[in-house]
């Protein structure tokens, strides 16, 4: 059995890098600032096939941390390992990032092709992969997303939700063991979030990846293995969902908003009623009260 953790962050710290707008001037006081770190001193383990939230509000380093997960960014001081390759090791970033995928806020910006099943093609297409096993992988990832029927559309006339589908299908195709979702239900209606947090789920549950999933929704964390709490670039809560809806005023604090079925629940305990702190969705309140 394995007992590595399949992404391990090491006291991991980073700051954005200043951009010098063409004709800005800086002052010598400006110049011997030192960036504010978006993050400071983070540790973290997923463990393989974990669902893990990164959760808190624009701004509190979550996004930064996730792009650390797959090399995108590389930390000032400490080191992320990814299924033990060092990101920092320029030879070994391909390598992390076939195996942790990420999906972004916008699916727009991972659509390339003008036809569904080449955009899933596209990055088999580039590595070499012969023609048969292309065709094999992107008919898998297209049935794992559920838009087989729209293979031979183009992109343009799918909706939000179909699109971050499809950005799943493309990702899907190159076999990661880790997906990030990165704001990746931040554009969409309130539907098309679940239905993508639920495909999350079921790729997580039925293909044994590693889900990690970016959101200021707490109703998207409602069903993670764990969540993570970021605040001003550091973790300051970590736990299972129960665990962390159970201080409703610290959440409110972070200026997180509250899920109407998490609120609900904590004034029918306050009323009384014998609400289980797992009873965190609409369906766990309901068979809650059904007992």
């Amino acid at each position: 059995m394995n007992l590595a953790p399949f992404i391990d962050i090491k006291s991991i710290s980073y700051a954005y890098p200043v951009q010098k707008q063409p004709g800005m001037v800086i002052s010598q006081e400006q110049r011997s600032m030192q960036p504010v770190p978006a993050l400071y001193e983070v540790s973290l383990q997923i463990w393989p096939g974990e669902y893990v939230v990164l959760l808190g509000h624009n701004g509190s380093g979550k996004s930064t941390l996730a792009r650390h997960c797959n090399a995108l960014l590389l930390p000032d001081a400490g080191r992320v390992l990814v299924d033990g390759l060092d990101t920092k090791v320029e030879a070994m970033q391909r390598t992390v990032r076939d195996r942790v995928g990420m999906i972004l806020q916008n699916p727009d910006n991972q659509i390339i092709a003008t036809i569904v099943q080449d955009d899933v093609a596209w990055g088999l297409t580039v590595r070499g992969l012969p023609a048969s096993l292309i065709h094999e992988r992107v008919t898998d990832a297209l049935a794992a997303v559920g838009i087989s029927h729209l293979s031979m559309l183009p992109p343009h006339k799918l909706s939000g939700g179909q699109r971050q589908r499809l950005a799943i299908a493309g990702i899907l195709a190159l076999r990661p063991q880790c997906i990030i979702a990165d704001e990746a239900t931040s554009m969409l209606d309130p539907l098309s979030r679940q239905e993508i947090t639920a495909l999350l789920h079921q790729l997580n549950q039925e293909h044994g990846l590693t889900i990690i999933q970016v959101t200021h929704f707490l109703e998207e964390a409602a069903l993670a293995r764990r969540i993570v709490v970021m605040e001003q670039g550091q973790i300051i809560l970590e736990g299972t969902p129960a665990e962390i809806f159970a201080d409703l005023e610290r959440l409110r604090s972070l200026n997180l908003a509250i899920p109407e079925p998490i609120a609900l629940a904590a004034r029918l305990r306050d009323a009384g009623f014998p609400i289980a702190p797992e009873a965190v969705t609409i369906e766990a309140l309901a068979r809650e009260l059904m007992h």
